[in-house]
């Protein structure tokens, strides 16, 4: 941990866990507010909802995204956390990621092709959002011990080859 920016910690660590929440529960709430927009109803109610959706997901969610990955990372290298479970639920922030362009897409589509989309099932966006809350909540509170697994000698060792291609030096 960095010495100076100790005291700080805590401070990013509850900023963090906020603008957490807000993502999830915006990409949760999107696919049911999403499921409203119905061909039948009346333009104006389309219009109303259709701004509705593209205000939580620009002004609201999107920005939480951005800052919730933002401090996690300033945390990650605050409290110098280089552990096998946290490049583990890396790969699951990376769902949450994806998830999040597909109910991005989903809004977009809906805005400009009226009545012409029809939204996913709110059921398969909304699962696809909470499997990795919950084995990201899985790994942050059980912090699981990987040092048993082993990966194979040429994951974990050099091999003295040459890049295919030049890399840049300095």
């Amino acid at each position: 941990m960095i010495g100076p920016l100790t005291p700080l910690v805590p401070h990013f660590l509850a900023f963090h866990v906020l603008t957490l929440a807000l993502w999830c529960a915006g990409l949760i709430a999107l696919p049911l507010m999403l499921s409203r927009h119905d061909p039948a109803i009346s333009q104006a109610d389309y219009a109303r909802i259709r701004r509705y959706t593209h205000f939580a997901y620009t002004l609201g969610v999107t920005p939480a995204a951005v800052l919730a990955v933002a401090s996690g990372t300033v945390l990650v290298f605050l409290r110098d956390a280089f552990t096998p479970w946290m490049f583990l639920k890396l790969v699951f922030v990376g769902a949450l990621v994806l998830t999040h362009g597909w109910v991005g897409h989903t809004v977009t589509l809906m805005e400009e092709t009226h009545g012409l989309h029809r939204p996913p099932h709110p059921g398969l966006q909304t699962m696809a959002t909470f499997v990795p809350i919950l084995a990201i909540l899985f790994l942050v509170l059980d912090k699981p011990d990987f040092s048993e697994l082993r990966f194979p000698h040429w994951l974990s060792q050099p091999q003295g080859g040459q890049l295919p291609f030049l890399a840049p030096s300095r």
